[in-house]
């Protein structure tokens, strides 16, 4: 077992190691990045500081992976202002949408052991239709309920819109004939949630401890708030620094409710670099495309303007998975947003160099451009399509 494995379960609940996989970085090692440069932990340092100062971040968790192995994992800045408590890299923060690629790896298992049929319509898995259920009621009268599968929830191609408290008249609706274009949806991720609760018999929290968190040692990971984060966590600040408090979620929401650590979300991401847990086959199918993306941008979902812009890199969705293509091979991403929370990760498949930012601040995004291509030297981010403007855009 790796020694920050082994940190990790010792000091579940606690504060944690404190950051012992950068230690070795701070006497001068180097990190490699795509191109085959490298760059030293003081250089990553100063850029990660200069950055957050010009964007007004609160705080950065910071994890990069070379040969899809943990190199580098440090915290900057606090976790709390008003406390004058330092970020850590076991500090507790928001997943955001990060919880939907977890779910995803879960949802992946039940595939992989036959429970689940992706393109099964996942209303054949429940005990009565659709609408019959009072959160979907609205659907009643479209039929199109019924196409649905799991391979469209996990590729956001249901028709459904992100949420339906966006729509005029705060119900859920089917906008476009399901499987035909990309359009991101909470909703989705959140319907095949019920699905798989009720054909396994058992909660999202228990599911993802059972099969995601304990085998992985992810031990200050959890879909809701756990008495223990307590003493370690952090805060989210919005634009102009303002606390808005943790978010201590009651109820797991596989699209958002995840709260996780930068050690335990980047212990996550080396398990899918490495396809732990997964078959190879079933691994290749999540992060293979399932649709092409042609939209002008990723937000609003629904909007219909289209673009060529990203056909160079084929940016494309896997199972909730972004992907696009460079000159070192295929890239899988994720973003992560809520208020007063930005993440984002980025894996390179064939150069097995992957990266993740977590930060604890609406400010978070300003930082995207400048560190990957800076820290991983990736140029190649959809950083129009995903609405990722550089801090110095809004400054």
């Amino acid at each position: 077992m790796k020694k920050w494995m082994l940190c990790g379960f010792i000091l579940a609940g606690l504060a944690g190691c404190g950051g012992q996989e950068s230690k070795a970085f701070r006497n001068g090692a180097s990190v490699k990045r795509l191109d085959g440069s490298t760059i030293t932990s003081e250089e990553i340092d100063s850029t990660v500081k200069r950055v957050m100062r010009a964007g007004k971040v609160t705080g950065v968790g910071l994890a990069i992976l070379n040969d899809q192995e943990l190199v580098y994992l440090k915290a900057y800045g606090h976790r709390s202002l008003g406390k004058n408590l330092p970020l850590t890299e076991d500090s507790v923060m928001s997943a955001a949408s990060f919880s939907k690629v977890a779910f995803a790896y879960m949802v992946m298992q039940l595939v992989e052991e036959g429970v689940l049929n992706l393109d099964r319509p996942v209303w054949e898995y429940l005990s009565k239709p659709l609408p019959e259920y009072s959160e979907y009621k609205d659907l009643a009268g479209d039929d199109r309920w019924k196409r649905i599968t799991a391979r469209m929830l996990l590729d956001h191609t249901s028709g459904f819109p992100n949420w339906r408290t966006f729509e005029d008249d705060r119900k859920l609706h089917i906008h476009f004939e399901p499987g035909s274009r990309f359009a991101y949806s909470g909703e989705g991720i959140d319907l095949l949630q019920l699905v798989v609760e009720k054909v396994t018999k058992k909660s999202l929290g228990t599911l993802m401890r059972e099969r995601v968190f304990r085998p992985l040692g992810m031990t200050r990971t959890s879909m809701t708030w756990r008495f223990g984060f307590e003493t370690n966590h952090a805060e989210g600040y919005d634009e102009q620094e303002n606390a808005l408090g943790p978010q201590r979620r009651l109820l797991a929401d596989a699209a958002g409710s995840m709260l996780t650590t930068p050690r335990d979300f980047a212990r996550f991401i080396e398990a899918v670099m490495q396809g732990e847990q997964l078959r190879k086959e079933t691994r290749e199918v999540m992060l293979s495309p399932q649709i092409a993306i042609l939209s002008k941008h990723e937000f609003p979902p629904l909007s219909t303007e289209t673009t060529e812009e990203n056909k160079p890199i084929r940016l494309s969705y896997g199972l909730a998975w972004g992907l696009y293509w460079t000159p070192y091979g295929k890239a899988f991403f994720k973003e992560g947003h809520d208020d007063g929370w930005r993440n984002y990760t980025v894996c390179f498949d064939d150069a097995k160099t992957g990266m993740v930012i977590m930060t604890n601040s609406s400010n978070g995004e300003g930082l995207y451009k400048e560190l990957l291509e800076t820290l991983l030297k990736n140029t190649y981010t959809p950083i129009e399509w995903e609405g990722f403007a550089p801090y110095e855009q809004k400054n």
